[in-house]
């Protein structure tokens, strides 16, 4: 199956997060159709927690039609997650992120296994 447009996945995911009572904002614009997204969680306790797209050793493009995430940072400290976050823009310009904020860490990805 086809995978969604970057720029429709995350205004969809933004609009599911938005249903579920959860703050988020699109911090960055990326690649319409192909940008690599990431997702920042702000638990708002003085910890983050970090989201990329996952390898793709880890999804089965035959069953599963949307995109899996995997954790890159968990419990770290915001500051250590921009960095890491400056380290991608450069490694990748046209990345997408979405920035949210919550206490309890939630974030409605789909996590590789």
């Amino acid at each position: 199956m086809a995978r969604l447009r970057s720029d429709f996945w995350v205004s969809a995911h933004l609009r599911r997060l938005g249903i579920e009572g959860i703050a988020a904002v699109q911090r960055r614009r990326g690649a319409a159709e192909a940008g690599a997204i990431f997702v920042k969680v702000d638990r708002l306790d003085g910890t983050a927690d970090f989201y990329g797209p996952a390898p793709q050793s880890l999804v089965d493009m035959d069953t599963d039609s949307d995109r899996r995430f995997v954790a890159l940072l968990v419990g770290a400290v915001p500051g250590d997650v921009e960095v890491r976050i400056g380290k991608e823009i450069r490694f990748d310009d046209d990345l997408w992120i979405i920035e949210i904020d919550d206490r309890a860490g939630r974030h409605a990805l789909e996590l590789a296994e």
